[in-house]
């Protein structure tokens, strides 16, 4: 079974998008950290 498929279910595709918000809230509050820190 292949990580990435072309057409997900749904159940993978609402993983994905959980993942990819995790993801990118850390990045931002790496973004922000290394902004402020002086």
């Amino acid at each position: 079974m292949p990580v990435l498929e072309p057409n997900p279910p749904n159940g993978q595709k609402k993983l994905l998008l959980v993942l990819g918000a995790m993801l990118g809230i850390t990045v931002v509050i790496a973004v922000i950290a290394s902004i402020a820190s002086p």
